[in-house]
């Protein structure tokens, strides 16, 4: 059967490269089952109704700021060691259209601990409607992505291994869900040290959260009890940040994509 080849585009090789250096990582998951009911409630009583993405992502940033081994990451360069941050920068994952076709970018976020959860929504907002180019990370992924590939690899090496560098370029943890569309990923690849991830989320706020962890830098008992304590995180700090959005009179903020609803 006669078939056409397709070029790749910018987004695809980019995704591909972060594929080559996601493959060697001895990635591991742990799942909570979590009862987000106090959460759930708090978010229905304001008008603000601030993204789940957005909930998570602060929530994550707070139990990071506890957890050191969430701010770590195994680096080579110049000779295998761990690397720990004093902060921690998340990188969010956006399905955006781009020359015609949907890709997936990722965005950074510095020290979301330390934000409002009205700024990081303002931030995400603006990763997922502004144009793509007008993005700092945008621009600066596909314009890797059109070097030859031979340069596009030691660069990433290069980012990815370097400690000082890593955190600015890549993150030290990734955000990715798609649960809005009624469907989870259960092995997602990443070449940082976590990645959040979690499904729908039912009526009555049980919902399935998973740490994928790279286990040079950490085992798995530590992730299990981190994910107890980030439940209590959601259903408690973050829950009392959005009943003050309610109290304070904060605008309504629109959801920042139709997947985190």
């Amino acid at each position: 059967m006669r078939g056409r080849t397709i070029k790749l585009s910018a987004s695809r090789r980019l995704v591909g490269d972060l594929m080559r250096f996601s493959i060697g990582v001895p990635r591991v998951t742990v799942q909570r089952q979590m009862n987000l009911r106090p959460l759930l409630d708090a978010r229905d009583g304001t008008d603000a109704r601030p993204s789940w993405t957005v909930l998570f992502l602060k929530g994550y940033a707070l139990l990071s700021q506890e957890i050191p081994e969430l701010r770590r990451a195994y680096i080579k360069f110049p000779r295998p060691q761990l690397y720990e941050y004093p902060a921690s920068v998340a990188s969010i994952a956006h399905e955006r259209e781009h020359e015609g076709e949907r890709v997936v970018l990722l965005s950074i976020i510095k020290g979301p601990e330390q934000r409002s959860i009205s700024q990081l929504e303002t931030l995400i907002r603006a990763a997922r409607s502004l144009p793509v180019l007008e993005i700092k990370e945008f621009r600066r992924s596909l314009k890797l992505a059109r070097a030859p590939a031979p340069v596009r690899w030691l660069l990433m090496w290069l980012g990815l291994n370097i400690g000082r560098k890593r955190a600015h370029y890549f993150g030290t943890f990734q955000l990715s869900v798609y649960s809005g569309l009624g469907a989870e990923s259960l092995n997602p690849l990443t070449p940082l040290t976590t990645l959040l991830n979690y499904g729908p989320i039912d009526e009555d706020g049980s919902v399935a959260v998973r740490i994928h962890y790279d286990h040079r830098v950490m085992d798995g008992a530590n992730v299990a009890r981190a994910l107890e304590r980030f439940e209590r995180i959601l259903n408690c700090e973050i829950a009392d940040e959005v009943r003050n959005l309610a109290q304070s009179g904060t605008p309504a903020i629109m959801s920042a994509a139709g997947t985190s609803k």
